[in-house]
């Protein structure tokens, strides 16, 4: 499944989240639960991507951020940076679909390196939306990178998406 050379890189969001037609108070976001099962799973190192500024513990008030963000193509700050990006080849790439793409902060992460040669393997959760336009906007920002086909989760299923990650795991 994956080497020591590998790294899951995933911004996730806790808090107030859209789950199965209800807003809850998730105290690990979705996509972190994703990201670490993938680590249980292929031993890879994790990192997870923050942002200076953080967004509104409230559901529809982050949603309205998030909206802005993408209409005005920020670039939110991170808080912190891989320093050893160049010893990995495979990089497992999640994140939550906000308004059909990855959140803008993941925009900047992906344009603070460079990932040529490197095997970029996307993961999504969603409440919908499914993976969006997310890999082609991955392939976009890193055309110089092998990008494979995505894994797309509904939220509402992380929690016993072990197979259907498994069995894609065993695919890449």
């Amino acid at each position: 499944m994956a080497s020591s050379k590998s790294l899951i890189v995933y911004y996730s969001r806790k808090g107030e989240n859209y789950l199965n037609g209800n807003i809850v108070n998730l105290t690990v976001g979705n996509t972190e639960v994703v990201a670490k099962k993938i680590q249980s799973l292929t031993g890879s190192d994790l990192f997870e991507i923050d942002t200076v500024k953080p967004y509104p513990n409230d559901y529809t008030e982050t949603t309205n951020v998030a909206k802005d963000e993408k209409r005005g193509n920020a670039r939110p700050k991170l808080t912190a940076t891989v320093e050893n990006i160049d010893s990995y080849d495979i990089i497992y790439l999640g994140y939550p679909n906000w308004w059909g793409t990855f959140p803008m902060v993941v925009f900047t992460f992906l344009e603070s390196y460079d990932f040529s040669g490197k095997t970029i393997i996307p993961f999504c959760t969603h409440e919908g939306s499914g993976i969006g336009s997310s890999e082609r906007d991955i392939k976009k920002l890193c055309p110089d990178a092998k990008v494979l086909s995505g894994l797309a989760i509904r939220g509402g299923s992380v929690n016993s998406a072990d197979n259907i990650i498994k069995s894609w795991l065993l695919k890449q």
